[in-house]
């Protein structure tokens, strides 16, 4: 039997035992878990495909062997330059004394936060350990299986590590990475509005003619997010207008890794295609 056969068989099989991996490790609801049974079945079909053609060339048009090699090595190139991009987040630094970090909410659990959460929440903490002055906002909304907003349950674990409720603010309608992004750049407009009346009220007087208006200096906005997810992130911020984003990565779940960067793939594709970013 040719190597190729035996490379893609040993695939499909592969993916089939990670698949169930990720169902025993994360739960039969993990999103697009179903994924990797797809690929199983596309490996397994190549296999079958290249066994038959080596087989019986001549009942094979040579048109289909081209085309289904050509449309799977596009595939994978246009798969491994979206890794590349995936990438650059993850291995990002991590810059400091930013204006606000929006800290993107993940799933919550009826029995507590997910393992995703609770490493961005830990990566918060001590980000803000380190830049006291830098106000979090709490990006995330409540699903209809999560027992209360993402934002909230953020904001308690928060609050029990210590973290200056002044420095925190709440937005608790998303439900996508856009509407994160979208929802919270609306809340710090306000936030910054209500600091400039502010400001305003307590200006000392000034002479007629004689005014000079500072120049306002561009905030610094971080987004803090699993690893994986930076890109994606930071490039939906730009989108919607936030120049000055810079992205703080947290870690994620060695086991569901791979899963998350294929996955990952797979949105960057769509919000690129639907304009997203």
């Amino acid at each position: 039997m040719p190597v190729l056969v035996w490379i893609l068989g040993i695939g499909a099989v592969i993916c089939v035992i990670y698949y169930f991996i990720i169902i025993i490790y994360s739960g039969i609801a993990t999103s697009f878990a179903f994924i990797w049974l797809f690929f199983a079945a596309c490996l397994g079909f190549l296999a079958y495909g290249e066994h038959y053609y080596r087989l019986n060339p001549k009942r094979v048009p040579l048109w289909l062997p081209v085309s289904i090699t050509t449309f799977c090595l596009a595939g994978l190139v246009i798969f491994a330059a979206v890794e590349v991009l995936v990438f650059t987040g993850v291995a990002g630094s991590t810059k400091e004394n930013l204006d606000y970090v929006i800290v993107l909410g993940a799933k919550v659990k009826p029995d507590g936060i997910s393992n995703s959460l609770k490493k961005r929440l830990d990566k918060a903490i001590e980000y803000v350990e380190q830049n006291p002055d830098t106000v979090l906002v709490l990006s995330g909304g409540q699903g209809s299986d999560e027992p209360a907003s993402e934002a909230e349950v953020m904001y308690a674990y928060l609050q029990y590590n210590g973290v200056d409720p002044d420095h925190m603010v709440l937005e608790d309608r998303s439900t996508s990475t856009l509407e994160n992004i979208a929802y919270s750049k609306v809340l710090i407009d306000h936030l910054q509005e209500e600091k400039r009346k502010e400001a305003m009220k307590n200006r000392p007087p000034v002479n007629p003619g004689n005014v000079e208006l500072a120049e306002e200096k561009p905030l610094e906005i971080g987004i803090l997010t699993s690893n994986f997810h930076v890109f994606r992130a930071q490039q939906i911020a730009k989108k919607w207008g936030i120049s000055h984003v810079s992205g703080i990565a947290s870690g994620s779940d060695p086991v569901l890794f791979v899963h998350l960067c294929v996955r990952e793939c797979l949105a960057i594709l769509k919000d690129k295609l639907v304009g997203n970013m």
